[in-house]
């Protein structure tokens, strides 16, 4: 019975199967394949032992492996022993010569992390392309824009959601750059001095990583350096909140005092309440973040080890590396789900933009003042400062008020007008938003 919530209820079943134990295990005989294929050019095996290595991987079952590694203690000898079995003479006694755990862990860990990372690339990619054709589609629509939750100045939609085609572009350009410097191999014997290769270790280890196509770590312990698990778990913790950014602001345009998106779903939203349509998805967005934000100090915690190695951070990783992808594999689908199913309620944008009757025209006149009418800024800021209270306490609106202030005959009229006209105050909106699309579809490629 599954004890894991991650095993059945977070995640896609694309996103499991990588980190599926029989994956891992077969990635860890292809490890132990490609080392004997660096033995063979390097004179230390016999010639024809890498492929029957590969061969075995299939035969390889993780119970049989348990439940060696339950009576052995260690789950890497316990695999290099099923392995040396099934390959019998000659290839079997040349199985993991020379190489250390870690040289098939971090190995291992290389290769399934390339393919993980190839999933959450892809849908980030998908987001950020329905981001796209969204902050394109409701370019021109207006809203209020809200700083410290209160009504700020004019914007749209658009503008709103290019924001977000920005900061998830620079979330791909991070993995791709981190996927640099963690997906790479460590095929350096104990300690990481390829001894065991008695000078014929670099052979070993090109051959190896060829053939899987890896680079290797230039240097490294008797396991690869941990700062770039470190790096990925914060890229994805980085990514993980900027989605949690778009699921929090989802969820505050949802509340019925503001109404301006809906998610459009069949779903219920309240085992006792049948009127509610709860955020459900976005919340699930933003409680995940917070799992992965907290992975991240384990991950930090794993750089520091005794020596040139201890064994702290592999408890630790056989929990923080599958979780931490499944996470965010989570994220990623219900961020694309939100942006497929959002509805948007013009009507409640524009009758919200009026709720402060005008107030948020205030910085709008003050650089009237200060340019048409030549008072200082310092001066016309605390106008409309006061100017804006009498409107609150009075329940006029602003353009009322300063029209029958000493200031408001300063201004023509129709500078006054211009001021009201929320369309004409929304500065260089259309220029910024092709710039953020652009940006992205550089770092996409597209």
């Amino acid at each position: 019975m599954p004890v894991c919530t991650f095993e059945w209820r977070y995640g896609s079943n694309e996103m499991r199967e990588v980190f599926s134990r029989e994956h891992i295990i077969g990635k860890m005989v292809e490890v132990e394949a490609a080392i004997m294929k660096g033995l063979e050019a390097a004179g230390l095996a016999p010639e024809g032992c890498w492929e029957k290595t590969l061969s075995t991987a299939k035969y390889v079952e993780p119970e049989e492996v348990d439940a060696l590694e339950r009576r052995l203690g260690h789950d890497v000898v316990a695999l290099v022993t099923v392995v040396s079995s099934k390959l019998g003479e000659p290839c079997g006694k040349y199985v993991h010569l020379g190489a250390t755990s870690y040289d098939v862990v971090d190995t291992a860990w290389a290769l399934v992390l390339r393919e993980a990372l190839a999933i959450v690339k892809k849908k980030l990619k998908t987001l950020i392309e329905l981001m796209i054709e969204l902050s394109r589609k409701y370019r021109d629509v207006l809203m209020v824009g809200r700083t410290h939750g209160k009504h700020a100045l004019p914007i749209t939609f658009g503008f709103k959601l290019a924001n977000y085609v920005y900061e998830l572009s620079r979330s791909y350009e991070r993995i791709e750059e981190v996927e640099g410097r963690v997906v790479q191999g460590k095929i350096a014997g104990a300690v990481g001095t390829m001894a065991g290769w008695f000078g014929r270790g670099l052979t070993v280890e090109e051959v190896a990583l060829n053939h899987l196509g890896l680079k290797p770590h230039a240097i490294s312990t008797q396991v690869a350096p941990r700062d770039g698990f470190a790096e990925l778990i914060s890229a994805l913790a980085i990514l993980g909140s900027q989605l949690d950014r778009f699921a929090l602001e989802v969820r505050e345009l949802m509340r019925d005092e503001i109404a301006e998106v809906f998610i459009s779903s069949g779903e219920v939203g309240s085992s006792a309440m049948p009127h509610k349509r709860n955020p459900s998805i976005a919340e699930r967005v933003c409680g995940l973040a917070r799992v992965l934000r907290g992975l991240l100090i384990t991950a930090l915690e794993n750089i520091p080890l005794m020596h040139e190695r201890d064994l702290t951070n592999s408890s630790a990783e056989r929990v923080l590396i599958p979780h931490a992808f499944l996470a965010i594999d989570q994220m990623l689908e219900d961020a694309v789900a939100i942006a497929s199913r959002l509805e948007v309620d013009e009507a409640s944008m524009r009758r919200n933009l009026e709720l402060t009757k005008g107030n948020i025209m205030s910085e709008c006149l003050t650089s009237k003042l200060v340019i048409l009418g030549g008072i200082p800024r310092v001066e016309a800021h605390e106008i409309l400062r006061k100017l804006s209270r009498e409107s609150f306490e009075k329940g006029l609106s602003l353009k009322e008020v300063f029209i029958k202030s000493d200031v408001g005959k300063t201004l023509p009229a129709e500078e006054i007008d211009e001021c009201f006209d929320y369309l004409k105050y929304l500065g260089n909106y259309r220029e910024l938003i092709e710039r953020a699309v652009s940006y992205a579809k550089k770092a996409l490629g597209m």
